[in-house]
């Protein structure tokens, strides 16, 4: 059962409604998961949306390291809906099979790329720690730049955000794919 029910766009506010218009009009094509969850709340859903669009097309970072970060936090929270929305991404942008596939499972991914050997370390340490520690901001820092590193921040800021709507509200995947993921385990 659903914990939410679907927004009517018919019944918003105006408010609502002209958040609703440029998200639906933007790179996303729609407002559907958590960002409709938001619209509820209209100055949420106005800084949210503006922060994913950032984090998710204007960063520094190459589309292929800024969703590999993407799918680790979804993976990291069980975040199914993100794992379905961004998943065929990933793989668009250049992530091997094998990489996808092992974070869904939870194995040590077998990285080819030194960037996104890198990525998938700084993610899952500042995820699992609440920190990075010293040699590891230094080597982000020598292959990300200062910039790439505080894109890569920005994303998992952001994308923690996401998979917490996606958990409280249990979203399920926007296709009505099956879920990959169930248990609550962290990486």
């Amino acid at each position: 059962m659903k914990r939410i029910p679907d927004l009517d766009p018919a019944t918003l506010s105006e408010e609502q409604k002209r958040i609703y218009d440029e998200i639906a009009s933007g790179p996303r094509k729609g407002v559907r998961g958590p960002l409709a969850v938001w619209l509820r709340r209209p100055g949420l859903a106005a800084t949210a949306q503006a922060l994913g669009r950032y984090c998710r097309y204007e960063t520094s970072l190459p589309p292929r390291l800024s969703e590999l970060a993407i799918l680790i936090l979804g993976r990291a929270w069980s975040a199914d809906y993100e794992w379905a929305a961004h998943k065929p991404i990933a793989l668009a942008a250049g992530l091997p099979v094998a990489v996808v596939d092992a974070i869904r499972d939870r194995r040590p991914p077998p990285f080819e790329a030194a960037d996104e050997a890198l990525v998938y370390e700084f993610m899952t340490t500042l995820h699992a720690e609440h920190t990075i520690p010293d040699a590891l901001y230094q080597r982000a820092g020598a292959l990300l730049g200062l910039d790439g590193v505080i894109d890569l921040v920005g994303i998992a800021g952001y994308y923690t955000l996401i998979s917490m709507t996606i958990k409280a509200f249990d979203l399920m995947p926007a296709d009505g794919s099956p879920r990959e993921m169930t248990e609550p385990e962290q990486l």
